[in-house]
């Protein structure tokens, strides 16, 4: 029987739309010397959905460029089957707009469901030995690794039978891997340790596979079983590294366009057996990234590192930090929000849309698009940045679900008061005008806040984090961020 537990695909770390910055800085001033890497740093490049480099891997050379303006909608979907898979995990549905699009968009049946299926970002890891390449959705929001997967076993073996492999490009071929291992369903890591990760209770023989069954929000399904493998990974210094005895899944069947033609997902969860967990304790319990502006030249990389990240030197006198709330929200990276200021004037918002005793709380997540507010943070927000750009035409054709949107000809950024997250430890987060007023088509942009209900989930989105380098470490539970250009 499927666990009821829905988590979410994230990282996301992986992300959608995004919104520049710039970090400007002192020619003058002495930088600390910046240590030459360390050999046992992992860094992985971050693909973007929409990067050439996808095109014709991904979704196939015959799918033609799509426009901001359908790109964006296709984002906001996504956000809100997440946002509701987030929020049927804190016991609550709120997401109130008002607007009867929106609503009957969202209902939907409400499954067991490991993740909305979806990622913006891309990452190529190699699998098994000898290695096989594969192409996977990166997900901070995510607790499972796995891939695509073929595997016979013998006969004294009854793994899941496969199925259908829809809309996918690659197929794990576990035969062929001599360091692919199998995790029994009569073990007690089976048992108990991967209950949370959907494990079946179901064991046939004491040599069968521990399997797995995920149900997704948006119809999308996978099937499989655990394993141990080999991934082998590049390093900063140019050398490779082979991390025996991963978890992983191996998945045999998996139906729905949820994937949207990746191989797999790459974990990166808070929870003891994600990628993310079993990795940066090998790399100094940390892992990073930074997201360039979307409308920067494609060939522009972003990374995901593992261990220490030469841009934590070189932005060190901009660096900030605060803390890591792990566990407070399963799965997720969770921040004490104290509140909000606009233009240097804090918003009275009620401290229980901050406080997760209450329903609320505050994630950090790379895997949703747009940033979602409790009803009250988000009134107060709307309501003050409405009047800073009151003086252009408003629009209210065709913008669900967004609540204020106008024509941006002769929009003028500097007009605009700036907009800070109040972190605990005196941080704050001051992103650029353009992470929070988005530019939706040619020629109109729109306040880029959804209102999250009351109570309700605070989620601090990717376009809300870009040009910004985010350190997460977990070890020490700290949260370290400075303003980026990411290149």
């Amino acid at each position: 029987m499927m666990k009821w537990r829905p988590t979410s695909l994230l990282f996301v770390l992986l992300l959608s739309v995004s919104i520049g910055g710039v970090f400007h800085g002192l020619a003058l001033a002495l930088a600390p010397a910046v240590p030459e890497e360390e050999p046992n740093t992992m860094r992985l490049e971050l693909i973007h959905r929409h990067s050439p480099q996808l095109l014709g891997e991904v979704h196939g050379a015959a799918r033609p460029n799509k426009t901001r303006l359908e790109r964006i909608k296709e984002l906001v979907h996504r956000d809100i089957i997440r946002y509701r898979i987030i929020s049927h995990k804190r016991g609550h549905l709120g997401l109130s707009t008002g607007r009867k699009d929106l609503e009957t968009s969202m209902e939907m049946p409400m499954r067991s469901g490991a993740d909305s299926g979806t990622g913006e970002y891309f990452v190529e890891v190699k699998v098994g030995r000898p290695a096989q390449k594969f192409m996977l959705i990166v997900d901070t929001g995510s607790e499972l690794t796995w891939v695509n997967c073929r595997y016979r076993c013998g006969k004294n073996c009854h793994p899941p039978k496969g199925g259908r492999l829809s809309n996918q490009r690659r197929v794990y071929q576990a035969d062929l891997s001599s360091s692919f291992r199998t995790i029994p369903c009569s073990t007690q890591m089976c048992k108990t340790d991967l209950m949370n990760l959907f494990s079946l209770t179901q064991c046939p023989t004491p040599s069968t596979p521990c399997a797995y069954d995920f149900s997704y929000m948006d119809g999308s399904s996978a099937l499989g079983f655990f394993a141990d493998d080999t991934i082998t990974v590049g390093l900063t210094n140019g050398r490779k590294m082979r991390l025996k005895n991963v978890l992983i899944g191996c998945t045999q069947s998996a139906l729905g366009n949820g994937f949207m033609g990746a191989d797999g997902v790459l974990g990166l969860g808070n929870s003891n057996y994600t990628f993310a967990q079993r990795i940066a304790k090998k790399f100094g319990g940390k892992f990073s990234y930074c997201l360039v502006d979307h409308l920067s030249p494609k060939n522009i990389s972003n990374y995901l590192v593992f261990g220490s990240n030469r841009d934590e030197y070189t932005l060190s006198r901009k660096m900030q930090r605060t803390r890591l709330l792990l566990g407070v929200m399963p799965t997720f990276y969770a921040v004490e929000v104290l509140g909000i200021s606009i233009g240097g004037v804090m918003l009275r918002i009620p401290s229980e849309v901050w406080d997760a005793n209450f329903g609320g709380g505050t994630i950090l997540d790379s895997g949703t698009s747009l940033t979602f507010l409790a009803d009250p943070a988000y009134k107060a927000v709307m309501s003050t940045l409405e009047i800073s750009v009151s003086k252009y035409k408003r629009l209210f054709d065709d913008i669900n679900p967004f609540q204020y949107c106008f024509d941006s000809t002769g929009f003028e950024e500097s007009l605009v008061p700036r907009l800070a997250f109040h972190f605990a430890g005196r941080a704050q987060f001051t992103p650029p005008v353009k992470s929070y007023i988005i530019d939706f088509a040619p020629q109109q942009k729109c306040l880029g806040f959804i209102s999250a209900g009351s109570p309700g989930n605070n989620i601090i989105g990717n376009i809300m984090q870009q040009n910004h380098f985010w350190e997460f470490d977990i070890g020490h539970s700290l949260l370290h961020f400075a303003p980026s250009t990411c290149t």
